[in-house]
């Protein structure tokens, strides 16, 4: 199986967890949506039919921690546009306390059964260009990219324990060996999301916080060409 490799970057990033309001926490990763909300921005898909071509039946995609999770807040000032038709004349301001991802680095891996949509990326990710701008989770924290190459994957089988450097969802997990120096976290996130935004599916899915490869023994293991151990989403 071929995947497209590349490895996504920014200062500033926030992927609200649908559970809060009043103060915003974040993701410590892209959820399996957000990653498709930007893939689907680099192939120049409309942000209300996106959702629809990226069905887990569809699209293969794994995330990996590149740099350490790292997370501050920020007083945000949210402003109300309705009451106001011109943006100097807005009174109305409101100030949110965001918790905010910091100088995040992510590598994805992604396939697709459609070729013509998984040539398309291709071939913008070989010129670096995105017919949208690229975005970590909200529109004022933008993106940068670089595509890894286009590698061969192949189907692992192992009833030892292996190195996984994606993050590794829990259902998929059988036995974890917990190493020192290692910082293990866990979080439900959003896996499958329909074209009206209603989430369908949350997963669990297993992180190293520092970007470390987790030792472990799992099921649906891909193994990359440049030796990497992935599992998709």
């Amino acid at each position: 199986m071929k995947v497209l490799v590349f490895d996504v970057w920014g200062e500033f990033g926030h992927f609200r967890k649908h559970y809060t309001t009043t103060s915003p926490l974040t993701f410590s990763i892209p959820p399996r949506t957000a990653i498709s909300g930007m893939i689907g921005a680099i192939i120049g898909l409309d942000k209300a039919e996106y959702l629809k071509y990226f069905s887990k039946n569809e699209a293969k995609i794994a995330v990996k921690i590149e740099s350490p999770v790292k997370k501050t807040r920020i007083a945000e000032n949210l402003i109300d546009t309705k009451s106001a038709y011109m943006m100097s004349k807005i009174k109305n301001r409101t100030q949110i306390r965001f918790e905010i991802l910091k100088d995040m680095k992510y590598r994805i891996y992604f396939t697709h059964t459609s070729a013509k949509l998984y040539n398309k990326l291709h071939q913008l990710l070989i010129a670096h260009k995105a017919i949208y701008t690229l975005c970590f989770g909200l529109s004022e924290h933008i993106a940068n990219y670089e595509f890894i190459g286009e590698m061969e994957a192949k189907r692992e089988i192992s009833e030892s324990e292996t190195e996984v450097n994606s993050v590794i969802p829990e259902k998929e997990l059988l036995k974890l060996n917990f190493e020192n120096g290692k910082e293990y976290f866990s979080e439900t996130i959003p896996i499958e999301m329909l074209p009206d935004r209603e989430v369908i599916e949350y997963g669990k899915v297993l992180f190293e916080k520092k970007a470390n490869p987790i030792l472990a023994r799992v099921n649906n293991l891909w193994r990359l060409e440049n030796g990497e151990g992935i599992i998709f989403m």
